[in-house]
């Protein structure tokens, strides 16, 4: 699977024309604001994620004495 940011953001942007959808009413639409606040939970945490990623790389690129052989720990590699 190679879902990246950007994926994420048409997800979201797809689920607010979802939700936008004054056709969808009652249950329908509760069902959907559901899904919306399961898909909003996941996506904040794949954006924190992604920004402890950056982070990391940043504290890395920015250090003086630029150590060609720092590694990251393996679930922080972009």
């Amino acid at each position: 699977m190679k879902n990246t940011l950007g994926d994420l953001n048409l997800h979201l942007f797809a689920e607010m024309e979802r939700l936008g959808d004054e056709e969808l009413k009652g249950d329908d639409l509760k069902e959907e604001m559901e899904r919306a606040k399961s898909i909003s939970m996941v996506a904040k945490q794949i954006i924190d994620n992604a920004s402890l990623v950056l982070d990391a790389q940043k504290m890395i690129n920015n250090d003086d004495k630029m150590n060609v052989d720092a590694k990251l720990p393996k679930m922080l590699e972009g």
